[in-house]
């Protein structure tokens, strides 16, 4: 049974890349309990990626706090702090290209958290760690001295995963793990990181556009839209129930396996449009939440 204890607690978050620009991200608020998946979805360039960076401070805060287990974390000014937190926090980047070392050996890839962190006593302990790594995400130990261009996108992927699992984390940011893999791929990835997050009990915020992987994914979902989350609840419900209307609109554009239903599927067209700055978040159901003007209607 999952507890209820809220491990990463965001309150007000904003981000802006550069001083007197439009925020990239703007008061977000949302809470990750310990052990579940919480799924952030939204279009390209709604604050998605800005907001996971956020939470394990790869990206600066402009305003507002990231509590993590009670300890605020966009307080940390010392290095020692950082490097405390760092262990418990890591992320898997979208891009399993660009995001390993080409230069480096997998061994080594995959090490660097243990070897940070001191996680080993000696070269011996650390070599074996990696090869239990590489065990548990589907690949052999005897790969651990290749190079990153060796390997499939796929495998690239996992190397990732083994590397983020390393530090023995509590919380992972999944930064669009499986957008730059074959589908065929991707339900392999996503299933090591269910498989993962139940052997260590892991909490993950999960980032994705695909909105059918993140229902089966998440436990809740928060749905962005320029930089607001504008509704947020269980996923089973906000799927069910949707409130808002870009919500609607992009449950309507999930594609059906079925020929003849995915001809007769209707579309909800979504006009875009401002969001009010005074608007503020209600709960239209147990658990779930709405982004609202101050007439009650979606903003």
């Amino acid at each position: 049974m999952r507890v209820e204890k809220s491990l990463v607690k965001v309150e007000h978050l904003t981000h802006r890349y550069a001083a007197g620009a439009t925020p990239a991200v703007a008061d977000v608020s949302f809470d990750i309990r310990q052990g579940e998946t919480f799924g952030l979805v939204g279009e390209s360039g709604c604050g998605k990626t800005t907001t996971g960076r956020m939470l394990v401070r790869l990206l600066g805060i402009t305003s507002g706090r990231v509590y993590f287990d009670g300890q605020d974390i966009s307080a940390i000014r010392t290095r020692l702090e950082m490097l405390a937190f760092r262990r418990q926090a890591q992320i898997i980047f979208q891009d399993p290209y660009a995001s390993l070392d080409p230069r480096k050996k997998v061994i080594d890839i995959i090490a660097e958290g243990i070897d940070v962190h001191h996680l080993a006593e000696n070269r011996r302990e650390r070599n074996e760690q990696v090869a239990c790594l590489m065990e548990s995400v589907g690949l052999r130990p005897d790969y651990a001295n290749r190079f990153p261009h060796e390997f499939s996108g796929g495998q690239r992927q996992r190397i990732g995963i083994a590397r983020a699992l390393a530090t023995q984390p509590r919380f992972i940011v999944c930064d669009e793990p499986i957008s730059a893999l074959d589908v065929s791929i991707q339900a392999q990835v996503v299933n090591l990181l269910k498989d993962e997050q139940h052997k260590r009990g892991l909490t993950y915020l999960f980032i994705a556009h695909d909105l059918s992987m993140v229902k089966y994914v998440s436990d809740r979902i928060g749905v962005m839209y320029r930089g607001r989350i504008v509704e947020m609840g269980d996923a089973q419900e906000v799927y069910a129930h949707p409130q808002h209307p870009y919500t609607q609109s992009l449950l309507s554009s999930i594609p059906r396996p079925d020929p003849d239903t995915e001809r007769n599927r209707s579309r909800i067209p979504y006009e875009k449009r401002e969001i009010a700055q005074d608007a503020t978040m209600i709960q239209v159901s147990p658990g779930h939440y709405l982004l609202c003007d101050p007439h009650g209607r979606p903003a």
